[in-house]
């Protein structure tokens, strides 16, 4: 039986998106003063944060809830919530 990659494991899995109300913000000023590291961008399993134009954005969308990013921002620039109830990820595959 071929293994699965985490690629291929995230695709199979179900968003239940509650539009107007990301579980994820980003300060960017704390961030873009303070953060040299810009840990979220590496440590994301969901690859849910980029760049652009030297900001960091998060598509909360995709966010396998784990909590890694808040653990690893060193400057506490992200303000991270569970989804409000029924909302969310939903995992079909282990």
């Amino acid at each position: 039986m071929k293994r699965m990659t985490i690629t291929e494991k995230l695709a199979v899995n179900k968003y239940e998106l509650d539009e107007g109300h990301p579980h994820i913000e980003v300060n960017h000023e704390l961030c873009s003063r303070l953060c040299k590291t810009k840990a979220c961008l590496y440590v994301c399993p969901a690859g849910v944060y980029s760049e652009q134009d030297g900001k960091i954005i998060a598509d909360w969308a995709g966010c396998v809830e784990c909590g890694t990013c808040k653990a690893a921002c060193p400057e506490q620039a992200l303000v991270w919530e569970y989804p409000r109830g029924g909302f969310g990820i939903v995992y079909r595959f282990g």
